[in-house]
Order: C-alpha cells, then sequence, then structure tokens
C-alpha cells in the first residue's frame, strides 16, 4: 500500500485505554492545528468501537478548540442508547485536560425500506482533469501554508476538480464547486474503514465553497477559516478508493461565518453521503 494511506490508516486505529477510553495520534499536515477530519475518523472509530452489528447513519459534531498535533488526543465514548434497532453515541476529545470538540454519533441495524436519491450532477470524468497538486513549483513556493496542505504531493487523497481555482487571481464565482476525490491506493473490504476514511476526507473543500462569491481563497492575505460544526449523513455503501463526486454549494455567508452542504456521489451516479459545514470566515484588514 501506499505509504501515506498506510500511514492514515495507522493514525486511524486508536489505542484502547479502557472500556469507553481510546486514545489517538495525530499528524502535522502542514497547519496549526489537528486537521479536523483527522478528529471526525478518529471520533467515529472510536464510537464504532463500542457497537456491535450496526452501522453509522449521521454524526453531528463540533469543534471546540484547535489541536495540538504534538500531543495525544483521548476520546471518550458515552454509550447514550442502545435500542432495538438504533444506538446513540456521544464521544468527547479531550487534549491538556480540556474538550476540543465533541460528536454525537447515530448507528442503526441495516435493513430494507424506501428508497430514491437526487440524481448526479453532469460533470467531467476524473480522467480528463488535472490532479489538484499539478501546480508548478515556482507557484506552488508563492502560496500560502494553507494552501500547500491542500496541494502537497504526499496526500493518501487525490483531488481534480471541475471549476479550477486560480489561488493567485481568484474571481468572483457561483457558491458552488464539484470534486472528484478518492484515496490513492486500493484499500481493504472494511466497511467502518471507508466510512471513516470518508469522515476525513469530507472536512477538505467545503468552506472554499463559500469564499467563491466573494473572489477570495485559502491564499488570499487577511482571511481566516476554521470548521466550528460539521455533520454527515451516511446513505449507503461506499469506497473511499474509487472515484466520488463531492458536489458542494453555500446557500450563505454572514456573521464571520460561512455555510456549505454537499453531496457524495460515487462512480456509478450513487449518492452514497450528504455533509454540512459551518465555518468561521473573517477577512482580516492588513
Amino acid at each position: 500500500m501506499n505509504p501515506h494511506l498506510a500511514d492514515l490508516l495507522s493514525v486511524l486505529q486508536l489505542e484502547q485505554l479502557e472500556d469507553r477510553l481510546f486514545r489517538g495520534q495525530s499528524r502535522d499536515i502542514g497547519s496549526a492545528q489537528v486537521f479536523g477530519g483527522q478528529v471526525l475518523g478518529q471520533a467515529l472509530r472510536a464510537a464504532y468501537a463500542t457497537t456491535e452489528g450496526r452501522i453509522v447513519h449521521s454524526l453531528h459534531a463540533y469543534f471546540l478548540r484547535r489541536g495540538d498535533f504534538t500531543a495525544p488526543i483521548i476520546y471518550e465514548v458515552d454509550r447514550s442508547r442502545d435500542g432495538h434497532s438504533f444506538s446513540s453515541r456521544r464521544v468527547i476529545a479531550i487534549q491538556h485536560g480540556e474538550q476540543i470538540f465533541h460528536m454525537a454519533a447515530s448507528f442503526q441495524v441495516p435493513e430494507p425500506g424506501l428508497d430514491h436519491q437526487l440524481p448526479m450532477p453532469d460533470c467531467p470524468a476524473p480522467e480528463t482533469l488535472p490532479r489538484l497538486d499539478d501546480v508548478p513549483l515556482e507557484l506552488r513556493e508563492q502560496l500560502p501554508q494553507a494552501v500547500r496542505r491542500l496541494i502537497r504531493e504526499d496526500m493518501p487523497f487525490e483531488f481534480r476538480l471541475v471549476q479550477p481555482i486560480d489561488y493567485a487571481h481568484p474571481v468572483r464565482e457561483a457558491p458552488r464547486q464539484d470534486v472528484w476525490l478518492r484515496a490513492i491506493d486500493v484499500l481493504p473490504d472494511d466497511a467502518l474503514l471507508h466510512q471513516c476514511l470518508l469522515a476525513y476526507v469530507s472536512d477538505y473543500h467545503l468552506i472554499g465553497t463559500a469564499m467563491r462569491p466573494h473572489g477570495i481563497c485559502m491564499a488570499t492575505p487577511g482571511v481566516v477559516v476554521a470548521s466550528i460544526d460539521h455533520a454527515m449523513w451516511f446513505h449507503r455503501p461506499v469506497r473511499v478508493d474509487d472515484w466520488l463526486l463531492y458536489s458542494m454549494d453555500s446557500p450563505s455567508a454572514s456573521g464571520a461565518r460561512g455555510f456549505a452542504r454537499a453531496s457524495l456521489f460515487n462512480r456509478q451516479g450513487v449518492l452514497v453521503a450528504s455533509t454540512a459545514q459551518e465555518g468561521l470566515l473573517r477577512v482580516v484588514a492588513g
């Protein structure tokens, strides 16, 4: 397996300290704090460790403080309820004696039911689009660290943008974007693992969608962003080692916050998951 993807899998393997207590390690991906998607994936893994025979169908999380990637994160799971069909879990992430994150997740015994979905947008195939990290070296070195971490070559996922971003000269565009994504190598047939990895990668690009109508991006001087909350709904089985279309739109930005929502489709047009996120979105005068 690709070493960068294998390293991510090792980060998602938590150490069990007690019955409902787990410890996770972090990686420095070039940002000032722990990547929010990592905490989402680890928290979901911790919640899964306390359930059996049920699959996650939704999660709702809040990012409370910046995580320190030089220190381990402790995850405490509360078994809120185990019903006939559904289980509810609450996960608290702790560092340096303080909560940095909390999440509620719901799990369900698989069962048949009514089935419909919205159609997938008509987008070019991922093979026809350049990789996000196909940026000339001279331009890459001029970009802020927050952007360089999105386009670095050692990522466990690859991204292909349907609507490309000119980081040096962003322009006002419609508040939507479509991004093809997938893991960079084949993964084991483990449904739990694929859901945790989908939670991890879902933290990319959402708030960037809220910047598009304002002609700014992560590289714009004075732009300050941070995830505030994140929600996911898992509709159908998913594999993250095959192409997924992340179709995003931003209905609103106000009060120094940007809101975005998204649908995730597999290559066959099946809607596998939905997400929504609100994040801090400030433009500070220089």
